[in-house]
């Protein structure tokens, strides 16, 4: 049986991850048998980052490659989408993992109400007695992160204006149909889908969490991913 090396449950979702839903998802369109192994710390694991797929033969890391990996094995998540299609799949991937999924780490690790939360609840691991500065050194690597990517540096107004407009994108695929692509779920919608339900589910109100939440359509969609695939 495969196994699946994930971020514990958080706020509601099968991982506070997204990346760790969007292979969950995957494994479960698969056909494949798999579990879940939660773990907090994945400094041993390959690009000391998760999720991983523990196979037979070896451990195989990022959820893209775990992609790749299920579907040298027979799975085929965008089967009926013409080539075109598949190119705006990928767009609409990279959109989401590249772009809008830096505008949910920032309203969590940059938002001082989010930040103790998941301070107590992503490193129990660390004594308490030193959790605070280590912890301290962790969220200003991160911020540091999201400098270098660019989003930190504008204004709020800026941020909300440059995530709107990706959302947009993706509200039009959907006035379609009831995924991006159709009437069921492809890869697609397990990259956008977890990366917008992890804006959702951020532990404190939020213009983002607000944004998605008093959105019908991407609400809407959100909930019907879940129900379409069962975690």
């Amino acid at each position: 049986m495969l196994t699946l090396l994930t971020f514990p449950a958080a706020f509601g979702q099968f991982s506070a991850s997204p990346f760790c839903v969007k292979t969950a998802y995957m494994l479960q369109l698969s056909g494949q048998s798999w579990q879940r192994s939660d773990m907090l710390n994945p400094s041993k694991m390959p690009y000391q980052k998760l999720p991983v797929l523990r196979t037979s033969q070896r451990l195989v890391a990022d959820s893209d490659l775990i992609r790749d990996w299920l579907e040298t094995q027979g799975a085929n998540f965008d089967a009926d989408l013409s080539d075109i299609q598949k190119a705006q799949s990928r767009a609409l991937i990279r959109m989401a993992e590249e772009h809008i999924y830096n505008h949910v780490v920032l309203d969590r690790w940059g938002n001082d109400e989010v930040w103790p939360i998941l301070r107590d609840m992503f490193f129990t691991e660390v004594p308490a007695l030193i959790r605070r500065p280590v912890t301290h050194a962790i969220r200003k690597s991160v911020m540091k992160r999201m400098d270098g990517a660019g989003v930190s540096r504008f204004s709020d107004t800026e941020r909300t204006d440059r995530l709107e407009r990706d959302l947009e994108a993706i509200s039009a695929f959907l006035w379609q149909s009831p995924f991006l692509f159709g009437e069921s779920p492809t890869a697609a919608d397990m990259s956008v889908g977890p990366v917008l339900a992890a804006m959702r589910a951020t532990p404190k109100e939020t213009q983002l969490t607000r944004r998605i939440k008093t959105d019908t359509l991407l609400n809407s969609y959100l909930d019907r991913l879940e129900q379409a695939i069962p975690l």
